[in-house]
């Protein structure tokens, strides 16, 4: 099979590149580098399946075809990241899923939109369940975001029922694992930053908000199951394991084996107050479920950014 991946230079794009051609398939991988990293791609460099190309798009895409899949992961997902650049995301969610759709449109391929947790706002319901339609603040600080979703979720189920596209749509939750940017300011990245650093793990609120943490194989795993599946409203995919933030930081205190200090800033506005995936519909569609516990998963990340610290 051929596959098109939008945001394939990012953290969970460049490990869906590695599952797809280790199944001996090409891809062809998107990404324009605003937040993704030509390291994350490097080591597929000499893979005769894989060609990289440095591409915006929510410009048109001209890539020649025809595909069997399009993938699009194109986003920036975290705070840091699109309250940075609250435009360009708005855009990617926008003008890129459209252009993407297009390409499956135009070769009559599979499309899988990476959605997310987000659409569910600060949810009124615990835990999330794909029927919820969500607490979503539509002129907040984070709507660039949350919209950007919200709407990418749309235009993918019009262009199924207007053209016949087979579609796809994940709602990812919290995914951690090796090559996340340390700096770009979610909870895991940015505790396992200040760990390795030995400074204080800092606590936005009182620590009481909830999280769920995913292994990035599992979600992988997560992502090609549903891609085969014949689902086209969206599924939940992300580890019903819930925990709140002071727990999490009491995990990489045990993991780093220091008692680290902890500092307390004020919550920012409109962040969730408690997180959890309701995964009942990929246990019995996809049969799929995260195999991966937090304390391994966690050894992984950190033995990677341990070796891409320099001597």
């Amino acid at each position: 099979m051929r596959h098109l991946i939008s945001g394939a230079a990012g953290f969970i794009g460049s490990h869906l590149c590695d599952r797809l051609l280790g199944a001996g398939d090409t891809v062809v991988a998107l990404d324009n580098l605003i937040t993704g990293s030509r390291r994350n791609l490097a080591h597929l460099a000499h893979n005769n399946g894989f060609r990289f190309i440095e591409f915006d798009v929510t410009q048109p895409v001209t890539v020649d075809g025809p595909f069997d899949h399009v993938w699009h992961l194109a986003s920036l997902a975290s705070p840091r990241e699109y309250l940075e650049h609250p435009i360009e995301t708005l855009e990617s969610g926008s003008t890129g899923t459209r252009n993407m759709l297009e390409i499956a449109r135009r070769d009559r391929a599979r499309f899988l939109l990476t959605s997310t947790s987000e659409c569910y706002g600060d949810p009124l319901e615990h835990p999330q369940v794909e029927t919820y339609w969500g607490n979503v603040n539509p002129v907040g600080m984070r709507s660039c975001y949350d919209e950007s979703k919200r709407y990418a979720e749309a235009v993918t189920m019009a262009y199924h029922r207007t053209y016949g596209v087979r579609s796809n749509i994940a709602r990812i939750f919290n995914t951690y694992g090796p090559r996340m940017a340390l700096n770009d300011g979610r909870v895991v990245p940015a505790f396992l930053d200040q760990a390795l650093r030995s400074q204080p793990l800092t606590i936005f609120g009182d620590g009481s908000q909830t999280r769920s943490f995913c292994y990035v194989s599992d979600l992988v795993d997560g992502l090609i199951r549903l891609s085969q599946s014949g689902e086209r409203y969206p599924v939940n995919l992300g580890n019903p394991a819930e925990l709140t933030i002071l727990d999490f930081a009491e995990a990489i205190r045990r993991l780093m084996g220091s008692n680290l200090d902890l500092v307390f800033e004020p919550l920012p506005a409109d962040d969730p107050r408690k997180r959890r995936p309701d995964i009942s519909k990929a246990k019995k569609l996809l049969a799929w479920e995260p195999k991966v516990h937090l304390d391994d998963g966690l050894r992984e990340t950190v033995e990677y950014f341990r070796q891409l610290a320099p001597a």
